[in-house]
C-alpha cells in the first residue's frame, strides 16, 4: 500500500509563490509522491498538463474549475463553452471586453467556461451569466463564468473511480472559493494561509504558512498527522 494518500492539489495560489510563478521546490514533492497526484485547478487543460509533463508526474488533472478532467488517457467533460460563448459576446456588447488581450491565451484553449478580468464590471458579467443559467465565481485570479453543478469536487470522484481509487481517501490542498467543493469531497483537506475565507471555512484545516510555504507544510500534516 502506498505510503502517501492520493492528492488532489491546486496550482495558483498554492504551489505557485505570490507572484504566481511556480515554487520549485514543491516540484520534487510531488514527483516523489507515493499516489496518485491529481492537479486541480481553474486553469485551461494545457496549464497542468504541461506542469505534469514537467514535474514528471502521470498526466492526471482536473482543469477548468471541474469544466473537464483528464485521465487514464480520457477527456470526461462536466461542461458546455457554448453559453459561456454566448455570455462574452453579451458582455462585450455590452462595451466590455474580457482584459486579456487580442490573443487571450486564458480562454483560446478552454473548452467548458469563460474566465473575465478581475478589474471588469461584476455586476454585469453575473447579471449576463444568470440570464444564461450561469454562474459567476471569484477565484481571486479572475472571474470565472460556469455552469451550475461543475466543480472540482464533482468531477474528482469521475477522476478517482478511473483510478481505482475511494475519493474520499484523498487529501486536498488549494487556496480559493473555487476549491470548497474539493475540500468538502476528500477525506482531509487544507486551505494554506493566502487562502480566501470560503476556503478557510471548508478546509479541515487552516495553515499559517502562505502560498508554496503553505503546500508544504500541508504535506508535513499528510504525512504526519496529529
Amino acid at each position: 500500500m502506498a505510503e502517501d494518500p492520493p492528492l488532489a492539489v491546486d496550482i495558483d495560489g498554492t504551489l505557485s509563490r505570490e507572484d504566481r510563478s511556480i515554487d520549485s521546490r514543491v516540484m520534487d514533492v510531488l514527483r516523489e509522491w507515493d499516489a496518485p497526484v491529481v492537479i486541480a485547478t481553474g486553469k485551461a487543460l494545457p496549464y497542468p498538463i504541461a506542469l505534469c509533463q514537467f514535474v514528471g508526474v502521470e498526466e492526471c488533472v482536473v482543469a477548468e474549475n471541474g469544466g473537464v478532467a483528464y485521465v487514464d488517457d480520457e477527456l470526461v467533460y462536466f461542461g458546455d463553452r457554448r453559453a459561456a460563448d454566448q455570455v462574452a459576446a453579451e458582455f462585450e456588447d455590452a462595451g466590455h471586453d474580457l482584459g486579456w488581450g487580442d490573443a487571450d491565451l486564458t480562454n483560446r484553449w478552454r473548452e467548458t467556461e469563460l474566465a473575465v478580468r478581475r478589474d471588469r464590471p461584476l455586476d454585469v458579467l453575473s447579471e449576463i451569466a444568470e440570464r444564461h443559467g450561469l454562474h459567476v465565481v471569484d477565484t481571486g485570479f479572475a472571474y470565472h463564468v460556469k455552469s451550475d453543478g461543475m466543480s472540482k469536487g464533482d468531477a474528482l470522484p469521475a477522476v478517482a473511480e478511473r483510478l481505482g481509487v475511494d475519493v474520499a481517501e484523498f487529501a486536498a490542498v488549494g487556496d480559493s472559493a473555487n476549491d470548497v467543493e474539493l475540500f468538502e469531497t476528500v477525506g482531509e483537506s487544507y486551505a494554506v494561509g493566502n487562502a480566501d475565507e470560503h476556503a478557510k471555512a471548508a478546509a479541515g484545516e487552516v495553515l499559517a504558512e502562505t502560498y508554496g510555504d503553505g503546500f508544504l507544510a500541508a504535506v508535513e500534516r499528510i504525512r504526519s498527522p496529529q
